[in-house]
């Protein structure tokens, strides 16, 4: 272990040395390291005047965490650089080609770029951090609790982890320092977005739910990282000088990898939609495994919180949320409240959310997602539970006649989305990335066409017009 991991050293030593030399990476780092402490100090002084002002406890209590979650990430923006240019400005430099031709297996190559690319902006962050915490205990602000503390050095680190392994990424399928430049609006913007959600978490959600955000995220860095692994070619870095997008023969391709060997529409689904749903026998039992957890622990929830979060409102609040809900959904009127069209588009489009969170996560939030939208069946199912109806009946009377066509399209979309997540990973011998995703949207778009579109279309029209009649005949019994 030891000898394989040597050259590793090598390289990350190498790059450190860079790294020191280069003022333009350490002084905008260490200023942001130094200054940015009193300029959060400074801001949170004010946010605890205005809140005790007009009153805001919660804004006082979770002001510390936010400050430090924002605190370690701007210094890993700056280090970005360094990961951006790691492969593809030493092949501007001219200094690739003896590295390439070095005798280290390609994940000792990466590893040690990886290593020094999260190492430079970690240790920033975390200087930064507790720089901003020795001056908040000797001031008056609230401190968070150390299993706060710890949540948030966890976040800060996988942050790094997952910006930088994607910096590398890019680095290595660049052809230029500052295409890679460029596309590092890529990562810093979905990380600023995954932040946001991450604050609404910190100031609405529990501490526990912080340990589930750590989680996520260090297993998309995980995918990340893997994903650098299984398409690093040192062949593909010193052969390309300059990509080009030719939109043609991405569709050509794309088309050519959708129709397959097919000559007609029945030989299609015969012989290439067959293929396509054979492939997907494993993400379909996985899927299923996570829609009857999902279920249940939707369902469990219900019945054990909601009667608690019930007995929280007066009566008078409790007598309008019966009323706007008796208006909003008038269950002898349910069938001319159900529209077809409206049906099948929704649910088009939570397909397509699937799809698109699940690309930019590797199908991590892609199942998520997935796991929110079949969820809810739980969730009715408790609520009805709690009113005193028969979920049983519900559930086959209401949600049966239109769901054994709607699940399953969720479920083989979701199973496909986590296909493309796994194949990702994988190393694709004698395959560019840009060919493996083209292949794996056609063989989404296979399932998409084939299969899902038309139970969705099924779906919309028995809930419009068998589900509401079965309903109302076994409620009016």
């Amino acid at each position: 272990m030891w000898n394989n991991m040597q050259p590793v050293w090598l390289i990350a030593k190498r790059e450190l040395r860079d790294q020191f030399r280069d003022w333009r990476v350490l002084f905008p780092l260490i200023v942001l390291t130094l200054v940015f402490p009193f300029l959060m100090n400074a801001v949170a002084f004010q946010a605890v005047a205005f809140a005790n002002r007009y009153g805001g406890n919660l804004i006082v209590d979770r002001l510390v965490p936010f400050s430090v979650l924002i605190i370690g990430f701007f210094p890993i923006t700056v280090s970005l650089v360094v990961a951006l240019e790691s492969f593809v400005g030493e092949k501007e430099r001219g200094t690739i080609e003896p590295l390439l031709s070095s005798p280290m297996e390609d994940w000792q190559l990466y590893a040690g770029k990886l290593l020094v690319g999260i190492t430079t902006p970690l240790f920033a962050s975390f200087f930064s951090i507790i720089f901003y915490l020795i001056m908040v205990s000797y001031q008056d602000l609230n401190m968070p609790s150390w299993q706060v503390i710890v949540q948030l050095f966890g976040l800060t680190a996988a942050h790094a982890i997952l910006m930088t392994s994607a910096a590398i990424v890019i680095s290595v399928q660049s052809t230029s320092v500052k295409a890679s430049n460029l596309l590092a609006s890529f990562i810093v913007v979905p990380v600023t977005i995954l932040m946001q959600g991450e604050t609404v978490i910190l100031f609405w959600g529990t501490d526990d739910v912080l340990w589930l955000v750590v989680l996520a995220v260090l297993v998309m860095s995980f995918l990340l990282v893997r994903l650098g692994i299984a398409h690093f070619n040192r062949e593909y870095l010193l052969g390309r000088e300059i990509d080009t997008i030719n939109v043609r023969l991405t569709l050509r391709k794309f088309w050519s990898a959708f129709k397959g060997q097919a000559v007609s529409a029945r030989d299609w689904y015969r012989r290439v939609l067959r293929q396509a749903v054979s492939q997907l026998v494993v993400p379909v039992a996985i899927v299923l495994m996570m829609a009857i957890a999902g279920v249940w622990f939707a369902y469990d929830w219900t019945i054990n919180t909601v009667p608690a979060l019930i007995k929280h409102y007066s009566q008078e609040d409790m007598s309008k949320l019966v009323s706007r809900t008796d208006k909003a959904l008038d269950i002898n009127n349910l069938q001319n409240q159900l529209n077809a069209p409206n049906i099948f588009s929704h649910n088009v489009q939570a397909v397509f959310g699937i799809l698109l969170v699940g690309l930019v996560s590797f199908s991590v939030l892609g199942l998520l997602f997935y796991l929110i939208n079949i969820g809810v069946v739980g969730g009715l199912l408790g609520v009805v539970q709690i009113i005193g109806l028969s979920p049983l009946l519900i559930l086959s009377a209401g949600l049966l006649p239109h769901g054994i066509f709607e699940v399953p399209a969720l479920m083989l979309s979701a199973a496909s989305v986590l296909r493309i997540g796994a194949v990702l990973v994988t190393p694709q011998l004698g395959k560019s990335m840009g060919d493996v995703i083209v292949d794996l949207l056609a063989d989404w778009a296979k399932i998409f066409i084939g299969l899902v579109i038309p139970l969705l279309a099924i779906a919309a029209l028995v809930e419009t017009y068998i589900t509401p009649v079965l309903l109302l005949s076994v409620l009016h019994k």
